[in-house]
């Protein structure tokens, strides 16, 4: 069930979707290419499209209500659903901007990227498993399926339940990069979308392990999830240690794009990268990247 922060976050975005989808049906017949010649009339028959990364799709969510409150008219629609979604919807044309929660691919450099903040990648426990300290060994273990169960960690006689992401997923590529665990030999018990699905099931279920983003796991413990980060070897798990650059498992938090971008879209791209949007990135508890 989702705790009142989580809905909060499922509200703002369902919010904006429906925002996004009254400006289309209200800009019925207002070609954007062939439209009018006045500015004002411009943008307002602006509509960006942003999909990807479900780690960015709140902050980016923040980030594009800011931005129409200084511009009425242009609607923006933010949709989770990964960052190879990002990649192939900014590529078939079907998004103006992509998020990517990942460093770029050698075969995706037909696009463009700016770096708008910086995240991590945490191991995740229920708030009451007495577990406070992963190996990365044990970590391997566990979701290679060697160790199954918390006593074998010195924790309660409990099976252990692993929560994995989806392929597409960049948090699960990161992860298995780090600890070298290729996607087939996983071991999941349940195989999650987005970091929200991820704190939820281990939230919900005192014997589960999972990864998510840092940054979101800091967020939502912060506003009552029944979760807590665990660090891995000498590798501790928080927003300031990938500030420091102390944290092994970070990652650029990218917005890709096509060029050219129409001149809204260009705009709201180096909004993201400013000092006003720096605000909104550090209360989603990420590294602020400005320019």
């Amino acid at each position: 069930m989702a705790t009142p922060f989580q809905s909060k976050r499922v509200i703002g975005v369902i919010t904006l979707l429906i925002a996004g989808t009254l400006s289309t049906i209200s800009l019925v017949g207002c070609d954007r290419a062939t439209g009018s010649t006045q500015t004002s009339e411009k943008a307002a028959a602006e509509r960006i499209m942003v999909v990807g990364a479900s780690t960015i799709a709140p902050l980016m969510s923040e980030i594009a209500k800011a931005y129409e409150q200084s511009h009425p008219g242009v609607r923006i629609e933010v949709q989770a659903g990964g960052s190879s979604r990002g990649v192939l919807d900014v590529r078939q044309g079907t998004a103006g901007i992509g998020m990517v929660s990942r460093e770029l691919k050698s075969d995706e450099a037909d696009l463009k990227h700016v770096m708008i903040a910086q995240d991590g990648v945490g191991m995740i426990v229920h708030k009451n498993n007495p577990i406070q300290h992963f190996t990365k060994q044990q970590v391997i273990d566990i979701y290679s399926g060697k160790i199954t169960n918390w006593k074998q960690l010195g924790g309660d006689d409990a099976p252990i339940t692993v929560v994995s992401k989806a392929e597409g997923r960049s948090t699960l590529e990161i992860f298995s990069h780090f600890f070298g665990v290729k996607y087939k030999d996983i071991k999941a018990h349940v195989v999650i979308g987005d970091n929200q699905q991820g704190i939820q099931a281990v939230a919900g279920s005192p014997a589960a392990v999972g990864y998510v983003s840092i940054g979101t796991a800091e967020y939502e413990a912060q506003h009552g999830a029944a979760i807590k980060l665990v660090s891995v070897d000498n590798q501790v798990p928080t927003t300031a240690a990938v500030a420091a650059g102390e944290y092994a498992i970070r990652r650029p938090l990218n917005l890709v794009f096509k060029e050219p971008l129409t001149a809204t879209a260009k705009e709201l791209v180096q909004f993201a990268q400013s000092q006003d949007a720096s605000e909104l990135v550090k209360k989603q508890f990420f590294v602020p990247v400005t320019k």
